[in-house]
């Protein structure tokens, strides 16, 4: 085997690998095209089984499949490199998609809509409403200020002390209704001073480097 190609499929599926056995409905492929590219970027190593085992593709047929995917059913369309590896006579096809700046990319639901996804861990989860606010806040020209009122504080001071927070639990700690909490932990994602955790039952929120922040 491929060594290169053997070192990946050792790593098994995570936050930049997804591993899929053939292609076969370009509408729910793109899902992960459009998660990757919104997120760090990843590859797809198609012509592989969830447990590593090679089973090989007819290149030619999942390379349209996955151009379909990328180009009719993602929106904005994902842009994508490929590389075929062989095998004992098997082939695999590695999709590689970059990390976008022309996000947020969006690929149609079970329900047919069009949504944004992330990529956490080896999942393609749907994008919060905070998330979509952050990406449209970033592509804003007049940047973001910040003032650090009492409720700015009471979060950062509460994160300096805990692993994270949910937004339930900011709105109550602060006082402040759901919109005020939204707007103000939008503007601490947009400059980096907490990130995101976000899965599929739950999303929180903790300090980016908490080590080198100081109140």
């Amino acid at each position: 085997m491929n060594k290169y190609l053997k070192n990946l499929i050792s790593e098994g599926e995570h936050q930049t690998q997804d591993f899929k056995y053939a292609i076969n409905d370009s509408a729910k492929i793109a899902r992960s095209l459009a998660a990757f590219a919104n997120t760090d970027g990843g590859r797809l190593l198609i012509g592989v089984k969830d447990n590593g085992k090679i089973n090989g593709v007819v290149t030619d047929e999942e390379y349209y499949m996955v151009e379909a995917a990328a180009s009719l059913y993602c929106k904005p369309e994902v842009i994508f490199t490929t590389k075929t590896y062989s095998w004992e006579k098997k082939t695999v096809l590695e999709v590689f998609v970059p990390k976008s700046s022309n996000g947020p990319h969006k690929a149609p639901a079970k329900d047919g809509k069009y949504k944004a996804y992330v990529r956490v861990k080896d999942q393609n989860i749907l994008a919060n409403k905070i998330l979509l606010k952050v990406w449209a806040r970033k592509k804003r020209k007049d940047g973001t200020f910040l003032k650090l009122t009492k409720a700015e504080n009471s979060l950062l001071q509460y994160l300096n002390e805990n692993d994270s927070i949910s937004l339930p639990q900011f709105r109550k700690l602060a006082k402040i209704n759901r919109w005020h909490a939204e707007k103000i932990i939008v503007n601490l994602l947009v400059i980096d001073i907490i990130e995101i955790e976000l899965s599929e039952n739950s999303c929180r929120y903790k300090l980016k480097k908490k080590s080198e922040f100081q109140l």
